[in-house]
């Protein structure tokens, strides 16, 4: 069982930066696939970012390659995802997601996770 917590959220100007942090209890943290998602109001629930229980490898959206960073520590059982040059259409509620994995797993689908976060609110302002 992993309970999973989202922070880091707020507003931000057109052209900032956040960086969302993701906190995950228990002790097999490094055993979990990570993920990001976003939910804009009325829409489904979008894939962002992804990356392996071992962090060695991550994928993104293609729409968000460049500006979004998905890291974890598994020290500190937390999976990060810095956002930059944020634009007014990723305004949504971001959510972590986990799945118990092998090492070099990974997956953009959010059928495939097991565990969720209760979601942080982003908002960039125009």
């Amino acid at each position: 069982q992993v309970q999973l917590v989202e922070s880091g959220g707020g507003l931000v100007q057109t052209g900032g930066s956040l960086r969302l942090s993701c906190a995950a209890s228990g002790r097999t943290f490094s055993s979990y696939a990570m993920g990001w998602f976003r939910q804009a109001p009325g829409k489904e629930r979008d894939f962002v970012a992804a990356i392996t229980p071992s962090g060695y490898s991550t994928s993104y959206a293609d729409s968000l390659k460049g500006r979004f960073t998905i890291s974890r520590d598994n020290a500190k059982n937390t999976v990060y995802l810095q956002m930059n040059s944020l634009k007014p259409e990723d305004t949504a509620v971001y959510y972590c997601a986990a799945r118990y994995s092998s090492s070099y797993y990974y997956t953009p689908f959010k059928g495939e996770f097991d565990y969720w976060g209760q979601g942080t609110q982003v908002t960039v302002s125009s």
